[in-house]
């Protein structure tokens, strides 16, 4: 998944980048990092496990804590 890609699931799902990271667990600022694709002009690569959160979101796994899952 490249930036495009991601902003491209986070469109079509109508989050926003702020809810995005909190489901994420994330900054908001790394959401527009990895959208964009770049940090001070250095490429960013979204983390595989990045990736596969936005699988278990898509779903709808809200979260794991190693024995039981949280819908979402």
């Amino acid at each position: 998944m490249n930036g495009k890609k991601f902003r491209k699931w986070r469109k079509e799902r109508k989050l926003s980048q702020k809810k995005v990271a909190e489901m994420l667990g994330l900054k908001p600022r790394m959401i527009q990092y990895y959208e964009k694709g770049e940090r001070d002009g250095k490429s960013v690569q979204i983390p595989k496990s990045v990736r596969l959160a936005c699988y278990a979101i898509d779903a709808g796994i809200a979260d794991y804590d190693g024995e039981d899952v949280k819908k979402a």
